[in-house]
């Protein structure tokens, strides 16, 4: 089995905003992460419709917003056109690059075991990943929970975009628990993580400087080059505490 990726474009009040190449699957999630994490929305209850719909050349996500969150969307005059979900191309400032999104508040806590069980669990349940070795995954890990919110991608921030877009379904807050990627952790992948409202990124490849600056700013927990129980602390430390027995 090979991945499949398609042009995916999104489409808001009959302007396409961003085209983005990625895995057609989940895309509804999609429509609503990247919504959220952009910006463009500051909920899923803004968007008035949303529909999937197929052509010759890709696939159309097509979002009526609120006239609120139309008339915002308009202002931001962004165009978003990448390959496999770039994070940032397009932007039209560089101080909207660097974008230092609210601090989190109440952020969760985890223990070393809880990190390597969440690495583990999200290592489990790549489906599409150990079919093609070719996709990226973001989990949503919450201490206690016996159960992990997972989505794919061949695009890393599509990945992470269909996680937000899951959890805002479901209800699940962010600063509950912790978000794992597959992936480096790049600035992008930080300031998606700030907008879902996660205060724990850990990733199994490594940060880069400036996720971590853009992190520690935002009082996001960075923890890098995880591998089970061994991982590299980058950012806000005291969220990584000595486990407790009982606790996982």
């Amino acid at each position: 089995m090979v991945a499949e990726e398609c042009p995916v474009a999104l489409v808001y009040d009959g302007t396409t905003a961003a085209v983005l190449m990625a895995t057609p699957a989940d895309l509804t999630d999609l429509a609503r992460g990247f919504s959220l994490t952009e910006g463009i929305i500051g909920d899923i209850g803004e968007i008035e419709e949303l529909s999937v719909v197929p052509g010759p050349d890709g696939i159309e996500l097509r979002l009526w917003l609120r006239p609120d969150a139309g008339r915002r969307l308009k202002e931001r005059r962004r165009l978003l056109v990448g390959p496999t979900g770039c994070g940032l191309c397009g932007i039209d400032s560089l101080r909207e690059a660097g974008r230092i999104v609210r601090p989190i508040e109440h952020p969760a806590c985890l223990a070393p075991q809880q990190i390597g069980a969440a690495i583990a669990a999200l290592t489990e349940l790549q489906t599409l990943n150990h079919a093609t070795h070719a996709t990226h995954a973001a989990g949503f890990f919450q201490p206690g929970s016996r159960s992990m919110v997972v989505r794919e991608d061949v695009g890393r921030h599509n990945a992470l975009d269909k996680l937000a877009g899951a959890l805002a379904v479901e209800g699940i807050a962010g600063c509950a628990g912790a978000i794992i990627l597959t992936s480096r952790i790049s600035v992008e992948m930080v300031q998606k993580a700030a907008a879902i409202g996660a205060g724990i990124v850990v990733g199994m490849s490594a940060p880069t400087a400036l996720a971590i600056r853009t992190a520690e700013a935002t009082g996001i927990a960075v923890v890098g080059i995880a591998r089970g129980e061994a991982f590299e602390i980058f950012s806000h430390s005291e969220r990584i505490y000595a486990h407790t027995p009982g606790r996982l």
